[in-house]
């Protein structure tokens, strides 16, 4: 008896380490992995609507220069009330070549930093820096951020800004107890497109959001093919999963209110195999991995609380057109920007014409189109549309990117992308690894609120007075 009662205890305990996955940092729950969310600190409060005190000549220091860091002292060089103090890079000629920028520009030679792996923490104990701009490689964007938020500076960082779902555990606990701004460098949220697509969703216009799509399709081959730098294709020969969500995501969060009375519930992620990335990862090491992970084409389906959904995906390897797929369908319209931009409003068919006939539903004609588009050009648009277009940076919603940041910090607003932002965007990059790995299993996204998420109503840009 005493034999099979010890049977029956172990075969128990096998069964519930199992059906736990002892030891990874999440449980499977009703068919849905639940991780580890873990209790605020005390003394942290959350940085909904936080706004740090007003400062009137925002100084910054650069760390990374590479092909996008470079861009971004060149920019903020066209932006009044600012001060580049300090510039960062292990490559010299890196920074010899932004020095010429703020030349150009009119602007003071910045301090230059470079030497050693650690340069970097040098701008991180300035006393005379309020914000640190990092355009690093992905694996070393946490180290930075929290460096500079525990050394009393705010934080601008590219995305994804961590690839852990306990890395941005760790952004967000550091935000809240420096009480420092995390701010991620999305600039897709300030396409033109999608910014009057919002100021038209936010009056109403496409009735209720249901749906929103969104990713990053970009055929880098040539790049990828490179030996040097590695880190993109070494992430992709490690990771299965997509590592690059936030142009697809942040646009579509905005739309739904994501953490503003709506948060988003659970994912699921499927992908191809490995041909092509794998191909191009031959191409620039001379090595043929058999482990290499990375799906040519990934996609993650999400669900809100609310019941709305989002369609994302990633393909940086195969041939085709740029497109970042973005598309709204509402309870009364519906808007796509790729291949081209087009809309409709309403659902009348053309007249004679019967309406189960394929292509009976037309997109609204171009000159309404462009008409209606003038018409709900964002507010912010309208202030920054012409310095954008002159300074540039993607079209120009780099520049406006850059522009608001300061504006925010300026007048003490609260930022258009918060901490909570920052680590939504980005778990997808994680959880879409889990749930591949799970065999495509729905995995839970944490609510980095802390039960917040319906504090605040509707996502707005703050203005001054």
């Amino acid at each position: 008896m005493k034999i099979k009662n010890l049977i029956l205890v172990i075969v128990v305990a096998t069964m519930f380490c199992v059906g736990c996955d002892c030891d990874k940092p999440y449980k499977m729950v009703d068919g849905r992995i639940i991780l580890n969310t873990p209790e605020r600190p005390e003394g942290q409060q959350d940085m909904l609507l936080f706004a740090a005190e007003p400062i009137d000549v925002v100084r910054v220091g650069f760390i990374g220069l590479g092909d996008r860091g470079a861009s971004a002292p060149k920019r903020w060089a066209y932006i009044e009330n600012t001060d580049i103090l300090a510039l960062c890079d292990l490559k010299q000629e890196k920074i010899d070549k932004v020095q010429g920028y703020l030349k150009e520009a009119g602007r003071h030679a910045a301090d230059e930093y470079t030497g050693s792996e650690d340069a970097w923490k040098a701008i991180c104990e300035r006393d005379d820096i309020d914000i640190v701009y990092i355009s690093t490689p992905w694996h070393s964007h946490v180290e930075m951020s929290v460096y500079a938020m525990e050394h009393g500076k705010h934080v601008a960082v590219e995305m994804p800004a961590a690839m852990t779902i306990d890395e941005l555990w760790t952004l967000v606990d550091t935000s809240e107890r420096t009480r420092r701004h995390c701010f991620m460098t999305e600039n897709c949220i300030y396409d033109y497109y999608e910014m009057t697509v919002l100021n038209m969703a936010q009056q109403g216009l496409f009735g209720e959001i249901l749906h929103a799509a969104g990713g990053y399709s970009h055929c880098l081959d040539q790049l990828l093919s490179k030996p040097e730098p590695r880190w993109r294709v070494e992430r992709m020969r490690i990771f299965r999963g997509d590592p690059y969500p936030t142009h697809g995501l942040g646009p579509v969060c905005q739309l739904l209110n994501i953490h503003r009375g709506d948060r988003l519930d659970y994912l699921v992620s499927v992908d191809t195999k490995p041909v092509v990335g794998r191909k191009l990862y031959t191409n620039a090491t001379g090595e043929n991995p058999e482990d290499f992970k990375n799906g040519d084409q990934t996609t993650t389906l999400i669900r809100t609380a609310n019941g709305k959904t989002i369609h994302l995906f990633h393909n940086v390897v195969t041939p085709r057109p740029y497109s970042r797929g973005y598309s709204v369908v509402g309870t009364e319209g519906y808007v796509e920007k790729y291949p081209f931009e087009n809309m409709m409003i309403g659902s009348e068919v053309e007249e004679g014409v019967n309406p189960n006939t394929l292509g009976a539903h037309k997109f609204m004609p171009e000159k309404e189109r462009k008409a209606l588009l003038e018409k709900y050009k964002h507010p912010i648009l309208i202030e920054t549309e012409e310095m954008a277009k002159k300074v540039g940076g993607h079209g120009g919603m780099d520049y406006i990117l850059d522009y608001r940041l300061v504006y925010c910090l300026r007048h003490g607003l609260p930022l258009d992308v918060d901490v909570y932002d920052l680590a939504e965007w980005s778990c997808v990059v994680a959880l879409s690894g889990i749930s591949l790995e799970n065999g495509s299993v729905p995995v839970a996204v944490p609510d980095f609120t802390r039960g917040a998420w319906n504090k605040l109503q509707g996502y707005k840009h703050a203005m001054k007075e």
